[in-house]
């Protein structure tokens, strides 16, 4: 049977169509499926489960209430989507649409983004807090902005170490262990203290550490229960009262991908995740002591840091750590003036 003229352009119209919609940029299927979030931590429900799942889950669903059904969010947990090291750099190129992850993670490619883990740098909450409208936020926000992401909700989270063989609370507690220390920088201090220093997500902590490759870890109070550390740790030094270990983990957006979106769904997105940010405070703080809590009921020791514990790592971190990033360029230089400003 042959084709008339009209069946053929019908046909050949078709496979445009097709052939269009395959080659539609991540921000056109963004707006048409929803918008992607990955993170690396285990996946629960909006009651239930990591803090930083639940933060997702609530941001989608907040979302998609605010803009009336117009822009959902699908949550991609324990690192399904992509592998958690890849996360910032696909944003950057706006293959991938949201992440929450450590922001040192992206030291590699932007050094500025170290300061996220800067030992003894943010000592408080209440500090990291005032991050985000602070000269240091706004330097650090321009980085970003420049590299291609955006930052939805800050989230600041206090960790401390889990170990094995024996305790590392102050420095000299370091000499002669293999620890995981989260950043380049806390690597830094961590030689300085004496300790062997090994690098890798803190997905990957409970493995090394069951293995004998790793004596000690330090990440955060939330991670130290959402990957069950507590069964192969015998030591716990918490964050739950002070400490030189403080992260930002913040929610981001890829700037390609937010410029996409229709205003009304921009505006939702900067409206939720500021709101997010209180939740994202009370959760960390509530897990600093649940940590300990479920450290000590699996039988580990738990120990409790100072202030004259924590100027201790200070001291060390003010001649490695600090003067190191400085030290890197101009923009480093800049931002670490302007966060010593906040303490």
């Amino acid at each position: 049977m042959s084709m008339d003229r009209r069946d053929f352009m019908k046909m050949g119209a078709g496979a445009a169509l097709g052939a269009a919609i395959g080659g539609l940029p991540t921000w056109a299927l963004a707006q048409q499926a929803g918008l992607k979030i990955s993170h690396q931590f285990p996946g629960g429900t909006l009651t239930d489960g990591d803090f930083r799942d639940r933060l997702c889950r609530q941001f989608a669903a907040d979302v998609e209430k605010k803009t009336a059904g117009a822009l959902k969010c699908a949550i991609y947990p324990g690192s399904s989507l992509m592998k958690t090291n890849a996360q910032f750099s696909a944003m950057r190129k706006g293959a991938l649409d949201m992440s929450l992850v450590p922001l040192s993670y992206a030291g590699g490619e932007v050094p500025e983004t170290n300061i996220g883990l800067m030992p003894a740098l943010v000592p408080s909450y209440e500090v990291g807090a005032a991050w985000k409208n602070s000269e240091a936020g706004k330097l650090l926000t321009k980085t970003l902005d420049a590299k291609g992401v955006m930052i939805v909700s800050w989230i600041w989270q206090a960790g401390g170490v889990a170990s094995k063989s024996r305790a590392l609370v102050s420095p000299e507690d370091s000499k002669g262990l293999k620890v995981r220390g989260g950043s380049r920088e806390m690597d830094m201090v961590l030689k300085a203290a004496g300790a062997s220093v090994i690098s890798l997500p803190s997905n990957e902590i409970y493995a090394a550490m069951q293995t004998g490759a790793m004596d000690a870890a330090m990440t955060s109070s939330t991670s130290f229960m959402s990957f069950k550390l507590e069964e192969i740790a015998k030591h716990l030094t918490s964050g739950r009262n002070r400490t030189y270990w403080f992260m930002l983990e913040p929610l981001m957006i890829s700037k390609e991908v937010f410029g996409k979106l229709p205003k009304a769904q921009q505006d939702a997105i900067l409206e939720v995740g500021a709101a997010m940010e209180k939740f994202g405070m009370e959760s960390a703080k509530a897990d600093d002591k649940a940590c300990a809590e479920v450290y000590a009921k699996a039988g580990a020791k738990v120990y409790d840091m100072d202030d004259t514990i924590v100027k201790k790592w200070q001291a060390i971190a003010r001649e490695t750590a600090w003067k190191d990033f400085a030290e890197r360029n101009e923009s480093c230089e800049a931002l670490m003036k302007a966060a010593l400003k906040l303490i």
